[in-house]
């Protein structure tokens, strides 16, 4: 479910879980106020804004905590794209060779990006990876073993290509592993929670002016949705329209395929 949201165009997402929530709060103030009262509410105004400066506060602690562990993991995510686009350009370097066997690890390199590109991306936007690009890593692996058996490449450079290749694997890894959200369900249920709750203690409150009690709700409701669209946005960073493309991937593809 989180990752359908995720995944919603802006023009939808926006609509769907900004707008019209913040809409219904809107109306909440009018709502209680004729059914409760306006001397009941007003009887809450002083001990009530106590107690919600103390829920604003832990709500808002609570939403910008998760805005960061969200934000550290998707940049982290990009960083390991551009990272395993690097080794692969260091890696094409290395096994710039006339020997065929050079030639069959840069074909296997070649197989390797562009399956990366083709099926991992569409794999990782479902929280899944591709069997196909796996094993054409393990193809390029082999590769490399032919080539250090038979190259008369220095040794230390035969070590820095299977360096390369391991930085390769573990940028993978660790694209595949964000892929899936950094958000635990329990931390969704508690913001949301949080939300609705912060939102309608509003409600309880009661200004004579109720129009103008009520624009306060609303766009404090819209503060609050928009916190969470922000997290909804970056939580699945190969998802929806704020995701990380493969585009480094496909720069290193154009300089040194074929």
């Amino acid at each position: 479910m989180l990752a359908f949201l995720s995944g919603l165009p802006l023009w939808l997402g926006i609509p769907l879980l900004v707008v019209l929530p913040s809409v219904a709060a809107l109306f909440g103030p009018l709502i209680l106020r004729r059914w409760i009262g306006f001397e009941r509410l007003v009887s809450n105004n002083q001990t009530a804004g106590f107690k919600f400066a103390t829920v604003g506060v832990i709500y808002s602690v609570l939403v910008a905590f998760a805005i960061i562990v969200v934000w550290e993991k998707f940049n982290e995510a990009e960083v390991a794209v551009v990272e395993e686009a690097g080794a692969a350009a260091t890696l094409y370097r290395l096994i710039q060779r006339p020997e065929p066997e050079a030639a069959v690890m840069r074909a296997a390199l070649d197989t390797y990006l562009q399956l990366a590109v083709d099926r991992d991306w569409p794999a990782m936007a479902q929280e899944s990876e591709s069997r196909e690009t796996t094993e054409a890593l393990n193809a390029l692996y082999s590769a490399a073993q032919r080539l250090a058996r038979t190259t008369s490449l220095p040794q230390p450079v035969v070590g820095e290509m299977f360096k390369q290749m391991d930085s390769i694997t573990e940028a993978r890894r660790t694209r595949l592993h964000l892929a899936g959200g950094s958000v635990p369900l329990v931390v969704w249920l508690v913001l949301s929670t949080g939300a609705i709750l912060t939102v309608a203690f509003t409600f309880f409150f009661a200004n004579k002016n109720l129009p103008a009690q009520m624009m306060m709700t609303g766009i404090l409701a819209l503060l609050v949705f928009l916190a969470l669209f922000v997290i909804v946005s970056i939580d699945y960073p190969f998802t929806g329209p704020s995701n990380i493309g493969s585009d480094p991937l496909r720069a290193v593809l154009s300089d040194f395929s074929g």
